[in-house]
């Protein structure tokens, strides 16, 4: 009876482990929003900087980007309760975006942007939060977009300037914009299944 008790205990754990990952899955679905914006606001920096003032195009989109990123996530977190799978991914993706501002706007500051490394710290800094992301949902889909940015931070180190510019390019598109489409989609699907459960069985 006791042997049967804890493999039962061990089970409820289990599934409970289970649905928080599958819950942690949703939620993070639901920032698929965030991932397009943020792309769309590395690609405006970029055209900025390339026409000149790549000084101020960096702080003030980053910047601008986090203030409306803070102001939507709040009327999000408003609809929805948060859970601990939630808050650590937000956690995580926080930490990474503290990190990103301050080293590069006191690089950009020192004058040590360099091209490469530049490219190189975004990259590397983007798969990071991806792979721990994907490690805890265990959703191989965030770990391939992990994998294509340490794939562009290499390349940005072995290719010429041009070759990084547009790895750079390439990856955002990839890694923000098709990626965030990618989320955006699978919660509309998971939002359609859950209306058609529940007209049916309100049937």
């Amino acid at each position: 009876m006791i042997a049967g008790s804890q493999e039962q205990e061990l089970k409820d754990r289990l599934n409970l482990i289970e649905s928080m990952i599958a819950e942690g899955r949703k939620s993070t679905e639901s920032w698929g929003w965030c991932f397009v914006l943020w792309g769309v606001a590395y690609y405006i920096a970029i055209a900025w900087s390339t026409l000149g003032n790549a000084n101020l195009a960096w702080p003030v989109c980053m910047i601008g980007t986090s203030v409306l990123t803070g102001i939507i996530s709040g009327r999000q977190r408003d609809r929805q309760p948060g859970t601990t799978v939630a808050r650590a991914m937000g956690s995580i993706w926080a930490a990474v975006g503290i990190s990103l501002f301050v080293l590069l706007f006191t690089a950009n500051l020192a004058g040590h942007s360099e091209q490469h490394i530049f490219v190189a710290i975004i990259a590397s800094m983007l798969a990071t939060a991806n792979a721990a992301s994907s490690f805890i949902l265990k959703w191989r889909a965030q770990f391939a977009c992990a994998l294509m940015w340490w794939a562009a931070a290499i390349a940005s180190l072995f290719g010429t300037m041009t070759q990084s510019s547009v790895v750079f390019l390439v990856a955002i598109f990839l890694g923000q914009i098709v990626f965030g489409s990618y989320m955006m989609v699978c919660e509309a699907r998971e939002r359609k299944g859950q209306q058609a459960a529940t007209g049916a069985s309100h049937a």
